[in-house]
């Protein structure tokens, strides 16, 4: 029994008066026997066989004692590797069934507790969701006015004011778009509906192939590696899209000096990895990339810090797993995500 635990708090709390009253027994039988005249050798048999049976009697009933705790407790023990083996996302009520009615209540307030707290997450995703398409418009708007002033003659004061405004629209306009990614990748919307078998192989092709120009802009060669056959996945193509270029463009942007990126296919198990032979990511930094909203603050570049955040939802909505490798065990950052295959089905979620 661990230290601490509901059974041996009560083993250690019984067994003393348990041990008491047999004493007290013992003592009781020795005092009678003293008054019985009978020989000295059938007296010492009763005694040793008195002390035997009472030997039994603690012992049978520490057995019992314990077996009945520890099948009293365990449902508590379900409860406790149910909650164990859910996902972060998972909010749904704990079934209270075959619960003791000490633990019963205390489970019922807790999923009211559950509850209430999904539904506030539910309402700051479609808040978040909704303030990110209404403000598309009016951001579209002003970068088409930004542009439409640098198509002219402008006063030298007056152009790097309209590129600014047109720079920070730009960020405004991705920030939103990768908002509306956040909200539509919510395990509640269920983004396994839209999922379709697709050849990763000749998904990537034709995916990877739209940033040969950027990367050519900023001096870098895109590479791909991929085996000649078919490797199938269940996925959404429009949400892998925005995976890829996610990881490419934090390739791309942070990759400071970086030469070469490349994208990497693999067959068995289904994978898609990003690599680059840039500076790396900080190790301090390595585990916090994938939060929402981080930034390090040794990046010299903008950015939301909602890159690789969407790629983590972008997985966890298609069961997959990722994965961060930087230097010193990497020649720079490679950023890979195995998918669990079609074998597994389209209806899948990942455990954390």
């Amino acid at each position: 029994m661990p230290r601490g635990s509901l059974a041996r708090h009560l083993v250690m709390r019984l067994l003393p008066a348990v041990i008491l009253l047999v004493l007290l027994d013992l003592i009781a039988i020795w005092a009678i026997t003293r008054q019985i005249s009978l020989d000295a050798w059938l007296l010492e048999d009763i005694f040793w066989m008195m002390i035997l049976s009472q030997a039994l009697l603690v012992l049978l009933f520490a057995w019992v004692l314990i077996s009945g705790v520890r099948s009293g407790l365990e449902s508590i023990n379900r409860l406790s590797e149910e909650i164990s083996q859910r996902s972060i996302d998972d909010l749904q009520p704990l079934d209270p069934s075959g619960l003791p009615t000490e633990i019963a209540p205390v489970v019922t307030h807790f999923n009211d507790l559950l509850v209430r707290l999904d539904d506030s997450m539910q309402a700051q995703k479609r808040f978040i969701g909704h303030a990110a398409h209404q403000l598309r418009t009016p951001l579209s708007g002003l970068k088409l006015e930004s542009e439409l002033m640098l198509a002219r003659q402008l006063p030298d004061d007056v152009r790097p004011r309209a590129e600014r405004i047109k720079s920070v629209t730009d960020r405004m306009i991705r920030l939103g778009q990768q908002l509306l990614v956040l909200a539509r990748v919510d395990s509640s919307t269920q983004p396994q509906d839209s999922f379709e078998r697709l050849d990763l192989c000749e998904w990537a092709r034709i995916s990877g192939a739209e940033w040969i120009p950027s990367a050519r802009a900023a001096g870098v060669q895109l590479h791909m590696v991929a085996p000649d056959e078919s490797v199938w996945v269940d996925a959404d193509p429009l949400l892998l899209e925005e995976m890829l270029s996610n990881l490419v463009d934090n390739a791309l942007r942070y990759g400071a000096g970086a030469k070469n990126i490349r994208l990497i296919i693999g067959a068995n198990p289904p994978s898609l990895a990003v690599e680059d032979d840039g500076p790396g990511i900080d190790p301090a930094d390595s585990e916090r990339v994938f939060e929402a909203f981080y930034r390090s603050p040794r990046a010299n570049v903008g950015g939301s810090g909602l890159g690789l955040a969407i790629v983590r939802e972008i997985a966890r909505a298609h069961g997959a797993w990722w994965s961060l490798t930087s230097r010193p065990a990497f020649p720079g950052t490679r950023i890979a995500i195995v998918f669990p295959g079609p074998r597994m089905g389209a209806r899948l979620t990942r455990q954390e």
